[in-house]
């Protein structure tokens, strides 16, 4: 029988959706197809510590970076995605570094990687979900096993099923073949098992330079799947290695790696976007070979392939990525219009809302191209429901109460989250002094406006009707002052705050005590759906530079006014600015008395209605 979903931290509705990833593990549960494997642990070198702990009866799933960079959206899918299968099955995901390449990988990686998966709300440690079995930590390293694949690849040397092939890179490139052609096999591929065991062995004494040779697995060099042509399992690196520094000279191609680290950790179900799928026969393949010689136990893991994620509006590619940043068209990896996690989190992009979006865009086997809009209700529909209230002024214009008495003050009370009635009301001074928005005033209106003009009336929003009686021009013409009367009697929660009838309703600060905050403007950051796709016109097979879709509107900096509370604000702190959106207090440079805003997403989307957006 199979076990049932018990909590979902994906979802925050409430409502698990079904998928094909789920019926196949709900399926697998139900035919006890994991609880047969029996795990001994193996001896020698290794993470021993794996031995007698992995409840074989139970899924397991990982999420399987590479040290190499920093994690973007398309990684939180993945993220929520394996860990919330373990979450709703009682199982467990693993956080796993596949750090096989030293050349591109740092520790500066890992530990943001760390931090990034922490912040989504996932852990890879703790007591099982029915507390029925010993905490466990599952955080591990590819590195941590390279004793043990070279124990693998030796045994695949002596069965015949591996050769050191002594080609240049360009001569394996050459003799590989195409899609419809066969490849040819090495003048290596003969080598007796002998010769070949020596040469790996000196291979790893770091006999030779990089390049010189390369350890192949013996398949098929006419198979239709390229990636069964003898693929090479082994290179020559003369590189520190961020984890095991210079112990090794020999590194494991990820391909390679990547299957003999799932079935070591008794990964029950190892998850991965399609562009894997291709590889999935050389997985199946490897981890066949190793258990007929006795040094994997079955059942072995199960590839499963889904659709990576497809976002308009921005672009995913590292390379891209990696160009944005070192061109300097963004501010750094956490740049708040990037889409990297350290770059959302900054922006204020609240945790729940990626939990959120990847349960409602869902998993599947096609490839489709989602709407940035999806990201952002997701994160409105979170920011709604948490983010307390706050007025600011972004584009001030002085209002001056000239029959409010001069030197006077009072506090008017706004609810801190109108969904919340229990958080309470919030104080903001009144004076006779205010700052408005700039677009809250007309000399001449236009039709159907309804604010601020000469002789027309209308609600400063938790304080006093006032009447327009007239306005100041500097030299240039423009309007620098704007003059009004109040109601006395018609204060908002008062018995004659209902004798008005008015329809205007104004935002305002007291110029006395509002606190003046550098806030961060942010929008899309391409200002097309598809960047670098080729448009209408252009020549056939022609590509467009990405960078020449960069929004130049993506980021405004400006001074603005905001409630006297908000002088204190802490570092990530997020707040629904009334009718403009919603901000958080940036994470780096906000500081105690001198507060940094960045706008997370306005209150409703406006790219929808802009002509020429959506293609």
């Amino acid at each position: 029988m199979s076990q049932q979903p018990t909590s979902n931290a994906a979802n925050t509705a409430g409502v698990v959706s079904t998928n094909f990833i789920r019926n196949l593990i709900e399926a697998d549960l139900a035919a006890g197809k994991h609880a047969a494997r029996k795990w001994s642990g193996r001896p020698g070198p290794g993470p021993q510590q794996l031995a007698g702990t992995l409840d074989p009866a139970r899924i397991r799933t990982r999420f399987p970076p590479e040290p190499n960079g920093y994690l973007h959206f398309g990684h939180a899918k993945s993220i929520c995605l394996n860990f919330g299968l373990a979450q709703e099955y009682a199982g467990r995901c693993h956080l796993r570094f596949d750090d096989t390449n030293p050349e591109k990988e740092e520790q500066e990686y890992v530990d943001s990687i760390i931090d990034s998966v922490r912040w989504l709300g996932f852990s890879w440690d703790g007591p099982l979900a029915d507390a029925s079995a010993a905490s466990e930590t599952n955080l591990y390293y590819a590195s941590d096993y390279f004793a043990w694949m070279i124990e693998f690849a030796e045994y695949l040397i002596s069965s015949g099923h591996a050769y050191v092939d002594s080609q240049s890179a360009d001569e394996m490139r050459a003799s590989r073949g195409t899609l419809t052609n066969a490849g040819c096999d090495s003048p290596f591929r003969a080598r007796s098992v002998a010769e070949n065991m020596d040469l790996f062995k000196r291979m790893q004494q770091g006999e030779f330079p990089d390049g010189a040779h390369v350890l192949r697995a013996r398949i098929d060099m006419a198979a239709a799947n390229i990636n069964l042509r003898d693929p090479a399992i082994y290179r020559i690196r003369h590189a520190s290695h961020h984890n095991t520094g210079d112990r090794w000279c020999v590194y494991p191609m990820y391909t390679y790696a990547h299957p003999i680290e799932d079935a070591l950790e008794n990964i029950s179900h190892s998850i991965c976007t399609l562009e894997f799928a291709d590889q999935r026969p050389f997985y199946d393949w490897l981890l066949e070979r190793l258990a007929e010689g006795g040094l994997l136990q079955r059942p072995l893991p199960q590839q499963i392939e889904f659709s990576r994620l497809n976002l308009s509006y921005i672009v995913l590619s590292k390379r891209k990525l990696i160009q944005l940043v070192e061109e300097r068209h963004v501010a750094g990896w956490d740049d708040p219009r990037l889409p990297t996690l350290v770059g959302a989190r900054r922006r204020g992009y609240p945790a729940e809302g990626f939990r959120l979006f990847a349960e409602r865009v869902g998993v599947s086997r096609s490839d489709s191209l989602i709407d940035y809009s999806l990201l952002e209700d997701s994160m409105r529909e979170v920011l709604n429901a948490s983010a307390e209230r706050r007025v600011a002024v972004l584009d001030p214009l002085k209002l001056i109460i000239d029959n409010y008495p001069a030197g006077d003050s009072e506090d008017c009370f706004a609810p801190k989250h109108p969904l919340k009635p229990e958080a309470g009301t919030r104080a903001i001074p009144f004076a006779r002094e205010l700052w408005i928005e700039r677009e809250d005033f007309m000399a001449e209106p236009s039709k159907g406006y309804h604010r601020l003009y000469p002789g027309n009336m209308a609600r400063l929003r938790y304080a006093y009707v006032v009447r327009c009686t007239g306005f100041d021009r500097d030299d240039s013409g423009a309007v620098v002052a704007v003059h009004c009367d109040y109601l006395a009697d018609s204060k908002s929660g008062s018995a004659g705050a209902d004798s008005y009838k008015v329809k205007g309703n104004l935002h305002w600060l007291s110029v006395a005590d509002a606190c003046l905050a550098e806030v961060r403007l942010y929008d899309r950051l391409f200002a097309v759906p598809s960047p670098g796709a080729r448009r209408e016109g252009d020549p056939e097979g022609s590509e467009r530079d990405f960078r020449a879709d960069l929004n130049p509107d993506s980021m405004r900096v400006i001074r603005a006014w905001v409630e006297p509370a908000l002088r204190n604000v802490e570092p990530e702190q997020c707040f629904q600015f009334e009718r403009h959106g919603y901000f958080v207090a940036d994470r780096v440079d906000s500081r105690v008395g001198a507060p940094v805003f960045n706008r997370t997403v306005t209150l409703r989307d406006s790219w929808s209605a802009r002509p020429g957006q959506r293609k």
